[in-house]
């Protein structure tokens, strides 16, 4: 098959729309391209240099801010159901009664850690099914030199961690937020595993 010729109109509207473009690639370097020329290089146009001034905390525009890691109660609320759905429900609406309670508030991570475990493993030895984990919600605290906002409730926020770990990871079944009337965001439900 032949090619065809290009006509010279063809060309002539080829080379318009070339001149109304701007190339995207910069063109690759050669060996004579580092050959100092003797034309000096255009300027930049005025509106190409401005840039929109930098305010510090400033998002970018239309974007919403989001925090890096979800809170503890949204982790939970969207962990899948790995007990019986029926008595999840029921759980979630406080009307199953915890078989035993620890009460966290107060101590620090390094008291506390120990009591939980202690805690979990005797509750599943004893064929317990629903215990109640107080931590408390964490009061607030407002150090005036701070440089960085400080999270509180490190009790709130570790307890489900350490419930995923082992030696209790392998008695626990499912953990969730408490009921209003069981303490709400300063306590969690932890069903058990049956005890073999």
């Amino acid at each position: 098959m032949r090619r065809r010729r290009i006509k010279p109109d063809e060309l002539d509207l080829w080379d318009q729309v070339a001149r109304t473009t701007t190339r995207l690639v910069p063109p690759k370097r050669s060996v004579i391209a580092d050959v100092p020329r003797a034309n000096k290089p255009k300027a930049m146009k005025p509106e190409a240099r401005s840039i929109a001034p930098f305010t510090l905390g400033g998002g970018s525009a239309g974007r919403e801010m989001r925090d890096v890691m979800p809170s503890v109660p949204d982790r939970l609320r969207t962990a899948p159901v790995k007990m019986d759905a029926k008595s999840y429900k029921v759980m979630q609406r406080g009307k199953l009664k915890p078989e035993g309670r620890i009460d966290l508030h107060g101590m620090t991570v390094a008291e506390a850690h120990p009591a939980l475990i202690s805690f979990i493993l005797s509750s599943h030895g004893a064929g317990k099914r629903l215990v109640l984990v107080i931590t408390g919600k964490g009061g607030r605290r407002e150090d005036i030199g701070a440089i960085a906002p400080q999270r509180m409730g490190t009790l709130k926020r570790q307890v489900p961690h350490w419930l995923t770990m082992a030696p209790v990871s392998s008695a626990v079944l499912q953990v969730t937020e408490s009921h209003l009337r069981h303490g709400g965001g300063g306590a969690y439900y932890v069903y058990l595993r049956r005890a073999r």
